[in-house]
């Protein structure tokens, strides 16, 4: 498979290291100095582009793959949600391809099914209050993460007692944000904590008077996201629509 690589810091050079121990070919890579590329015969070649780059540029990255007859997986967080209805339009209209997840990991994906059947349990435990919590690098820009998010609305779909979620607090080297509104029981509060370099820690917690359940996923590296990328983009190859992880992974 012909690989173009849309975003080249280390996600994009930890997916080409993976991409070609499976014997697939990188026939271009773009980043912010080189956006002419997009228009050369290099890209044209391209299967799938995988694209990590930031909240600001995704879309306008995805839009341009699409003008080239390119398919994408994209993992960038932040954007996706506001375009998601013209995005799904292009693809069942116009036969363009996207594969979107806010993330690619495959423990991730195991622990998305536990969260899911987790809250259907707790459905029938309204004793039990609960709450996620997400840490991540400084880097990340977007606050709580797409994960965390994902995670956050199959807990809504599931849990009679929760409407939605909000943004708790933000937890920085500089201190301590608080969220800018109040929280009522049918609200369910995503704490975002960024220091160091934390590859990314999930953790949802059920809370009661009488005990406490939780459940953690704890990234090691970010190989395990590379790894998945790269299986969405030899899955996209194969596929056409609107894609996601329940494609990849349907547990």
């Amino acid at each position: 498979m012909n690989i173009a690589l849309i975003g080249y810091g280390k996600m994009g050079h930890m997916i080409e290291d993976v991409a070609l121990q499976r014997g697939h070919q990188v026939v271009c890579k773009i980043d912010v100095d080189n956006q002419n590329d997009f228009d050369s015969e290099a890209f044209a070649k391209a299967d799938v582009a995988i694209e990590f780059t930031s909240p600001s540029t995704a879309y306008n990255n995805v839009k341009k793959a699409f003008e080239h007859n390119v398919k994408v997986v994209s993992g960038s967080t932040g954007w996706f949600e506001e375009h998601r209805d013209e995005l799904a339009t292009l693809c069942e209209k116009e036969g363009k391809t996207l594969f979107w997840a806010s993330n690619f990991s495959v423990g991730v994906a195991i622990f998305a099914a536990l969260n899911k059947r987790l809250a259907q349990l707790m459905n029938g435990f309204p004793q039990y209050d609960c709450v996620i919590e997400e840490t991540h690098h400084v880097h990340k820009k977007d606050a709580p993460s797409g994960t965390a998010i994902t995670l956050a609305e199959e807990m809504v779909k599931q849990l009679d007692r929760k409407k939605q979620w909000k943004k708790g607090l933000l937890i920085t080297e500089e201190g301590v944000t608080e969220p800018d509104c109040t929280f009522t029981a049918s609200d369910l509060p995503i704490d975002s904590i960024r220091l160091g370099e934390e590859n990314g820690t999930h953790t949802i917690a059920y809370d009661s008077e009488e005990d406490s359940i939780t459940i953690t996923h704890s990234a090691h590296s970010r190989k395990g996201f590379a790894l998945g990328a790269v299986l969405a983009a030899e899955y996209t190859q194969q596929n056409t629509g609107l894609l996601g992880i329940n494609n990849l992974f349907n547990f």
